[in-house]
């Protein structure tokens, strides 16, 4: 079967593999990798009771920013919140000159490692 090419007017389509191979992705892809990594990192510092509240994380022009489940646990994160960023800081190699915690909606499916 052969593909038809595109009506006049619209491009043709690139399969995802291309634009993984061809570098046009790469940029997402580090950033993707580079916030799982602050996941990590940020859990890692926490203990267990708070850990698996933490939904997202990343860094933001030296930023910690931490996405939680919920107020009341965002509150009480809040409390460690020099604590973990001096963890995360140290973990990682790099300055973090603050913490923002913020409520996230939790995602529909378990998005932590097994």
């Amino acid at each position: 079967m052969q593909l038809q090419d595109p009506a006049p007017g619209m491009k043709k389509s690139i399969n995802i593999s291309e634009l993984l191979g061809a570098g046009r992705l790469k940029g997402l892809q580090s950033r993707s990798r580079e916030r799982r990594d602050v996941l990590a990192h940020v859990r890692a510092a926490l203990p267990p009771e708070l850990e698996g509240t933490v939904i997202t994380a990343g860094i933001e022009e030296g930023r910690l920013v931490v996405g939680v489940s919920g107020g009341a646990w965002a509150s009480r994160l809040r409390y460690r919140s020099q604590a973990l960023r001096e963890r995360v800081a140290d973990a990682l190699g790099r300055e973090i000159h603050s913490v923002r915690i913020k409520v996230v909606q939790a995602p529909s499916v378990d998005l932590r490692p097994t």
